[in-house]
């Protein structure tokens, strides 16, 4: 099942059908056995089929997030030690990120508030103050506030690594700005754990050429969901649950910078694909 929240209202998709859903995305979202919730609205009269919903989800979709934070995990995977291993040589930090990947505690950092997430088709930025930037997709969780992963979405991790690259303690300024981060289009709810068999794939487009292209299975992750979510959740409450990136396995090579106009497309099996435009601020 994939929930979307629009302009217009929520939607459930299940088997090319849609359904509206009464109530607040929080409220909705934010609840233990989310499966089981949306499989009973669906059999429920008060929910029918809107012949519009489709062009409404096309046209009028937001992030699927409400007030939610949003986190992320770095260096869960083997490309992304050694990237960042190489990028913050000349800085002496390199051994950091060596040290992270094999510790039992994983790297979590704050990355964004509601407001500063783009949704699919939205502009995500580069900064004026950087010169080597680029995506990061990345499966993204969606926990809610009693610990459970309920759902999964699709996300990009802009990162600025030049900036990450001459100091370690300039992660914030890499990682967190706006437009940083994207979500989207979906919350995608299935019965089951997401497999770790699961492909995340990514396009760079630039005047309509590809200029960068990969793809990754979830196996490849050093590191299980629940390590990640436990960790976050040990000293930190989030009232109406919170969603987590689970870091990239997918890192371009070092002459790879994006620039203003590229477009990326982000896609994650049963989830679909997140698209967005690279600009300034």
């Amino acid at each position: 099942m994939k929930l979307f929240k629009t302009a217009k209202g929520i939607f459930l998709k299940n088997n090319n059908r849609n359904y509206i859903l009464k109530g607040e995305w929080n409220t909705i979202i934010n609840r233990d056995n989310l499966f089981e919730y949306l499989s009973q609205q669906i059999n429920d009269e008060q929910y029918s089929d809107d012949s519009k919903s489709s062009s409404i989800i096309e046209d009028f979709t937001l992030a699927p997030i409400g007030q939610q934070e949003v986190w992320a995990a770095g260096v869960t995977y083997l490309r992304s030690r050694d990237a960042r291993m190489e990028e913050s040589k000349d800085s002496g930090g390199a051994d950091f990120y060596s040290k992270v990947y094999n510790a039992q505690r994983p790297e979590l950092f704050f990355k964004s508030m509601p407001h500063r997430v783009a949704a699919h088709k939205e502009n995500v930025f580069i900064r004026k103050d950087s010169q080597w930037n680029a995506p990061e997709p990345e499966l993204t969780l969606f926990i809610n506030s009693n610990g459970k992963i309920q759902g999964y979405t699709i996300g990009n991790d802009m990162s600025s690594r030049d900036i990450e690259g001459e100091n370690p303690l300039y992660l914030p300024q890499a990682k967190v700005y706006e437009k940083s981060a994207a979500l989207g289009p979906c919350l995608y709810v299935p019965e089951h754990p997401i497999s770790s068999e699961t492909v995340i794939g990514i396009s760079v487009n630039r005047d309509e050429k590809n200029i960068f292209k990969s793809e990754i299975q979830l196996n490849r992750m050093k590191r299980s969901f629940t390590d990640l979510t436990e960790y976050l959740f040990r000293e930190c409450d989030f009232e109406n649950g919170v969603f987590l990136m689970t870091g990239t396995g997918i890192v371009p090579p070092n002459e790879f910078s994006l620039k203003a106009g590229d477009k990326i497309e982000i896609s994650i099996d049963k989830i679909g694909m997140l698209t967005n435009i690279v600009a300034y601020k």
